[in-house]
């Protein structure tokens, strides 16, 4: 029988309400079914994890109450099971969060399973690590770490569903792999099932997005028109237990599934198509068929796979010093030359006001900021009689907070010291965030699920 996977949210600061209609077509079609929330980033776990500092209680998805109260009733009443990795550095928090909603629905009893083993920071400095890609070579020192997560695959997901969990909280698990685990455990795919586990695991990979694959991320207009974007309907994935798979969306929804879409979101993030590497198998791409079978409604074939590799991404996200923001705006005649002599005030004030060291970026929005280089040689390009509305970004970094406030502050002393016309001035700074890939070895994780009730007790015992 067809297995839907429906699409809650494809990012940390999705629509919030988005999972109502998905919800409503799967409680409408009656099969089995799943609800997936996708809401992690490197950097947004790297967030998570500095928010638990300051709260222990904190650190899972900040929005998990808007996005899990629109739907958690229907889902539970309708066995609709949910899995999402809104657990991110807290699922234990996070747990205790879903509990509390189920509570408030009248489903006290509701069977939460949790996820753990991502989390491989306290050993972090006795694994074998194979270096993968990182902004610095070495791997920071303890005082500078923020947080170390492997890529975990579908096997500990699927082990909560068979426990009976009716909500699947995870931290750190390949995309995809939320959309994979329920299609394991109803088929009851063979880990060696390759082929099958592709067609799985590429199914999350079109839904894990989001609204990309249904026309979000996709318009472009006179080009690419997606109507009802407002109202975007998020996927619905029907996968058949031969793993052969079809992209559609809920009826009445804006947005559209098209061969363009889902070609778009097939490649999105993949670097070499025949060797798309995630935890549980390789995926090949090469061969694969993408045709439009009616209104909405793509389906996806020729999907290969082949066996898992040795190793799993570990990313580590650290501490890197400041980095500040500040902004000021020119409009009206001849605003691109009075912004441009604004920037060049800037660069040579920044030239003694502060150590040699400190980076920096000038961007005129609204004229050259996207493409151009850190030296600004889009900027260059004087249109001295060119009237509109530009905006000055400067972008800093340092490891002292003193010497971004002071690079910052000079962008401020520009509405009496600089150009004419300049306003709507805006600061700010924050600690900067540096990241590193790693593969470590299959062997060195240890991931496993239990039921949050048996979990929590044994949490609050030991605490």
């Amino acid at each position: 029988m067809t297995f839907l996977l429906g699409s809650g949210a494809g990012f940390s600061g999705d629509r919030t309400d988005a999972a109502i209609p998905v919800v409503a077509e799967l409680i409408r079609r009656g099969q089995p079914c799943a609800l997936l929330f996708e809401t992690l980033g490197e950097r947004t776990l790297a967030a998570a994890h500095r928010t638990m500092r300051d709260d222990p209680d904190k650190g899972y998805e900040p929005l998990l109450d808007e996005l899990l109260s629109p739907v958690l009733g229907d889902c539970l009443t309708h066995g609709i099971r949910v899995l999402g990795n809104f657990g991110a550095a807290n699922p234990l928090g996070a747990c205790r969060r879903v509990r509390s909603l189920a509570a408030a629905v009248g489903r006290e009893t509701a069977r939460i399973g949790l996820v753990e083993g991502d989390d491989i920071r306290d050993r972090l400095a006795g694994l074998d690590l194979q270096r993968w890609e990182a902004e610095n070579r070495e791997l920071p020192g303890a005082q500078a770490l923020i947080s170390a997560n492997v890529y975990l695959g579908a096997a500990p997901l699927v082990q909560a569903l068979a426990q009976g969990a009716e909500v699947v909280v995870t931290g750190r698990v390949a995309d995809p792999a939320l959309f994979l685990a329920p299609l394991v455990h109803h088929f009851g795919w063979a880990w060696d099932d390759w082929d099958r586990l592709a067609a799985g695991m590429m199914a999350g990979h079109l839904g894990e997005c989001g609204a990309q694959v249904s026309g979000g991320y996709f318009a472009d207009p006179g080009f690419k028109d997606v109507p009802g974007l407002a109202t975007v309907g998020y996927p619905i994935i029907e996968v058949e237990e031969d793993g052969s798979l079809t992209v559609t969306k809920p009826p009445g929804t804006g947005g559209l599934v098209t061969e363009r879409t889902v070609k778009e979101q097939l490649l999105y993030e993949v670097h070499d198509p025949a060797n798309y590497l995630t935890p549980d198998v390789v995926v090949d791409l090469s061969r694969v068929v993408v045709r439009e079978v009616g209104p909405d409604r793509v389906a996806v074939s020729g999907i290969r796979g082949k066996p898992a590799p040795e190793r799993l991404k570990t990313t580590v996200c650290y501490e890197g010093g400041w980095q500040g923001e500040a902004e000021i705006s020119y409009a009206g005649p001849n605003a691109l030359a009075r912004a441009q002599l604004a920037a060049e005030v800037l660069r040579e004030r920044l030239g003694f006001r502060v150590p040699p060291e400190l980076r920096s970026r000038l961007d005129l929005i609204g004229h050259a900021s996207v493409f151009d280089s850190d030296d600004g040689e889009l900027q260059a390009q004087r249109q001295p009689s060119e009237s509109g509305d530009y905006r000055l970004r400067l972008a800093v970094e340092h490891p002292e907070r003193r010497w971004v406030e002071r690079a910052t502050q000079e962008l401020l002393a520009l509405y009496c010291a600089g150009p004419a016309g300049g306003g709507g001035v805006r600061r700010h700074f924050q600690r900067r965030v540096c990241t590193a890939s790693y593969l470590v070895k299959r062997s060195d994780v240890v991931a496993h699920a239990t039921l949050f009730d048996e979990r929590s007790e044994a949490h609050a015992a030991s605490h």
